[in-house]
Order: structure tokens, then sequence, then C-alpha cells
């Protein structure tokens, strides 16, 4: 029998921030360190609050108190949700991917897959039912399923870290305000919270479009280049030429001539080698 503690990943997750660090405004600043002076996980409302099924309103049973592995990520998954976090629109302009990531919460197994279920699991099963965000997705008609999760704020969620719904108001104002002197300065007209987020929200689906996509056309580049490479590297090499002689003009051929063409040919196969090992990326 196996006991919990030999299998749980990372005790002692802490939020990394990302490579590309970018400048944070003063709210979200204050917030992440209100957030580092408490145990988010221990505090009054979780024990005060009767977690509801997102979709039925039912409320749901539960234990009292958040074993210590649950605790332990849902202190490093608030940081990196409130840095994040988009004051205007109240979404996590960032991926449950992501934030498993950033705090040290993905695992990959032996075959090569990531999982993030530890994350998914917090966010779904007990931070969406106490009502501290929200969840959306969105279908993806070019690949044909839902979207990743998109993560709104609510105001319930600030009162966790202490954090007045009036002070959330405060700063959601001052923000606006800075847009809309930057959009008067283009000769445009002034937006009211409600296109704040809506444009927000747009903008946020539009990113988790275009990168899912992305990684969508690597994978399957890569699968393709794993079968090629599978094959005798003679053979492989005749499924290239096959490919650049419909690929190029006769005329194209004719200038790239024999030696040309088997370069190219070389050139493709260290490609296609170098996709075939190549890790899937993260795509953020």
């Amino acid at each position: 029998m196996y006991h919990r503690e030999k299998y749980i990943f990372n005790r002692s997750p802490k939020f990394t921030r990302p490579k590309k660090d970018k400048s944070r405004p003063a709210f979200i600043k204050y917030a992440i360190k209100m957030a580092s002076s408490i145990d988010v996980a221990r505090t009054e409302l979780n024990y005060i609050i009767q977690p509801k099924d997102p979709k039925t309103g039912i409320l749901i049973k539960r234990k009292r108190r958040l074993n210590e592995h649950r605790a332990c990520a849902m202190r490093a998954i608030v940081i990196a949700m409130i840095y994040h976090f988009n004051i205007t629109s109240d979404l996590v302009q960032a991926s449950v991917e992501q934030l498993a990531d950033e705090c040290g919460l993905s695992t990959i197994s032996k075959a090569g897959n990531k999982s993030i279920t530890r994350v998914s699991r917090l966010i779904t099963d007990f931070m969406e039912p106490m009502g501290f965000v929200i969840c959306e997705k969105v279908w993806d008609k070019v690949i044909g399923n839902y979207t990743p999760k998109m993560i709104i704020l609510t105001p319930l969620f600030f009162k966790l870290i202490g954090i007045s719904s009036q002070k959330l108001y405060n700063a959601k104002k001052q923000q606006l305000g800075w847009i809309n002197k930057g959009l008067v300065k283009k000769g445009l007209k002034k937006i009211n919270f409600l296109e704040a987020r809506r444009r927000g929200k747009d903008n946020r689906i539009r990113g988790i479009f275009k990168h899912r996509h992305i990684k969508h056309i690597f994978y399957r580049k890569h699968i393709k280049a794993k079968k090629i490479l599978a094959l005798d590297e003679k053979e492989a090499k005749q499924k290239i030429l096959r490919a650049l002689v419909s690929r190029y003009s006769i005329m194209e051929l004719t200038n790239l001539g024999p030696e040309g063409l088997k370069k190219q040919i070389n050139i493709e196969y260290y490609y296609l080698r170098k996709l075939a090992t190549s890790p899937i990326p993260n795509f953020y």
C-alpha cells in the first residue's frame, strides 16, 4: 500500500515570477503583500462559507478543513492569480497550466505527459464552489472542443486576503481612469467598466485561440516528423524528396540542381529530427 506522502509532488510549492517579468500596478503589489502576510488556506472565510455547485447552486457537503497538500497548493496559486490579475476585466491572464508551471505544481510522467491535475482540482473542486473564482470556457470551432478555463476573480477572493470591495472598486476606477486617459489622447471615446471587461475578455479569448492553434499545429508537425523518422533514413529522405518535388516549381528545381536538392533534403531531414525530439513547448 502507498502512503499519500510518498506520491505527492512538491510538498512546498511556491510561485515563481515568469522570466518575462513585468511591472505590476500598485494595487497588484499591495494584494500580493496582503496574501503573503496571511495563511489564505486557513482564514475564517474557508470555514464560514458553504460551497455550492457552480452550475446548480446546490450546497455541497465537505470537510471543514483543507488537507495540507491542497492548502499548500492554494497558498502558491492565490499569489500567482493575483500577479496575473487584470484589474479592469477581473480576468486572470494566465492559463491553469501556466499557473501550475509557475508554482511548481505540474508533473511529468515517465511517458512525457504533463499533468496539472493538482491545480485544476483545487480550482474546480474548491475555489470555484467557494465563490472565490468563476471559470468560463469557450467552444473552439477550429479544434472542435472547449478552450482552457478563463478564470475570473470575484470580490470574495479579495475579501479572502483582507481587501474590501470598496478598495477593489477604487483600484478598478483608478485603472479605468488611466485607460480612458490613453483613449482620449488617441481621439477615442471613453469606456465604462462593462466595456472594459468585455474588451478584456475578448482579448483573452483571442490570445487563447492564437496560442492554442499554434500549439495544435506544432503537435501535428511533431507527430508527423516522428512517423517519418520511424522509417529507414534512405526511405525517409525519399519521402522528403517527393514532398520537395511537389512543393517547388520546375524552374525552382532546375535552379537548385542535383547538389542543391540534396542539400535541401539534408536540411529538411535535420529539421524533422529536431522537431521529433523536441518537447512540446508551452505557448502562453
